[in-house]
């Protein structure tokens, strides 16, 4: 619609106007500028499950089109619930993430999950499942690598949603590379389940450890012992001690994961599920093993005098000896650590050695036996 629009002072009219005598002075019609249309951004749902998952998922709510490509924007909304704890298949995921979408009223909606799942036909891992029909999709975060994946992720959910509101195909599988898939898969899951974190989750066991070591440092047999030892048989004793660690952390957690049933599925999940059990809880004794390293040498420099060690051992120490002393301390402690374990309960054992998805999923295994 035009308005009219009168004259203000200093205008003045062309001469053709004034050349008439005066008249008044024509009224000038402005048009405003067109509008365009105001859009909606996309409702975007991220459902997450706790702990990890949904650290990411709250740092991908900035998250938008990119170069302009999707003039309605994103509108995201996250919320934890653990969907796949008590599920091992991507279809009951996705109905799931379905029913929420549909609750929640979001125009599409994204898994995040620390679940690995494989493709049904080929038995592949896959890194996200999408369908567009009913703008689902779900991503597997240990499939991103572990190392970036918070830089991965927001690529990851980017392309997602872009690939749902396209008019492409309605499914979408993203395999994972053929040759590196187990291992990218495996990298995922350890740095997932916080090995770091293993010993300080078992506070029995770091205490015993610390006992044992400030225990044995100051005896005059470990003295004995640790100067008699050659550096192969330190090397086995210290393997020997984290082999040992980790074997009774697995039996006396029940950490050991079995087979739902004969399929090979199921027998490969197994596989992958126990290796990276055991990769996460070697990682974190091993760090164990040199936290208590330091620990003790930094208490033998302190407390003990390499003079007074020769003279009641009749030889002559030096303070390079202090080092291989510690360094056989360190593997009595960590069986000494071992040993504290057993005032742990299995659910403590679990909540130490994996991420919160899997502790659940090991927790509800744990409920159904008899």
């Amino acid at each position: 619609m035009c308005v009219p629009v009168t004259p203000t002072r200093g205008f003045r009219p062309a001469p053709r106007a004034e050349a008439q005598g005066g008249k008044r002075a024509k009224q000038i019609h402005a048009c405003p500028l067109r509008q365009p249309p105001v859009t909606e951004p996309i409702r975007v749902g991220l459902l997450a499950d706790p702990a990890s998952p949904t650290e990411i998922a709250r740092l991908l709510t900035d998250l938008g089109p990119q170069d302009g490509r999707d003039s309605r924007g994103w509108d995201i909304e996250v919320v934890s619930e653990p969907f796949t704890v008590d599920c091992e298949d991507v279809d009951t995921a996705m109905a799931r993430l379905h029913e929420h979408a549909r609750r929640h009223e979001w125009e599409m909606v994204i898994g995040l999950t620390e679940l690995p799942f494989r493709d049904g036909d080929e038995g592949r891992y896959l890194l996200a499942e999408a369908d567009r029909r009913q703008s689902t999709a779900m991503l597997s975060l240990p499939a991103l690598g572990g190392f970036g994946m918070r830089a991965r992720a927001r690529r990851a959910v980017r392309a997602l949603i872009r690939g749902m509101a396209s008019d492409t195909e309605a499914d979408h599988s993203q395999q994972m590379p053929r040759f590196t898939s187990r291992g990218r898969l495996l990298v995922g899951m350890v740095l997932a389940n916080r090995p770091w974190l293993l010993v300080p989750g078992l506070k029995s066991a770091l205490v015993a450890a610390l006992a044992t070591g400030a225990v044995a440092t100051i005896n005059s047999t470990v003295w004995l012992l640790a100067s008699s030892l050659s550096p192969w048989r330190l090397v086995v004793a210290t393997i020997a001690s984290i082999a040992l660690v980790v074997g009774w952390l697995v039996v006396d957690g029940g950490l050991w994961d079995r087979p739902d049933d004969g399929s090979v599925d199921a027998r490969k999940r197994s596989r992958l599920y126990n290796t990276s059990t055991l990769i996460t809880l070697t990682i974190g004794i091993i760090i164990c093993y040199l936290a208590l390293y330091v620990v003790n040498l930094a208490w033998a420099l302190f407390i003990l005098d390499p003079a007074v060690m020769g003279n009641y051992l009749h030889s002559k120490l030096g303070y390079g000896d202090l080092f291989v002393l510690s360094w056989f301390v360190a593997s009595a402690a960590t069986v000494g650590g071992a040993l504290g374990t057993g005032l742990e309960s299995e659910e403590a054992i679990r909540a130490a050695a994996y991420s919160k998805r899997e502790e659940e999923r090991r927790n509800r295994l744990a409920g159904k036996k008899p």
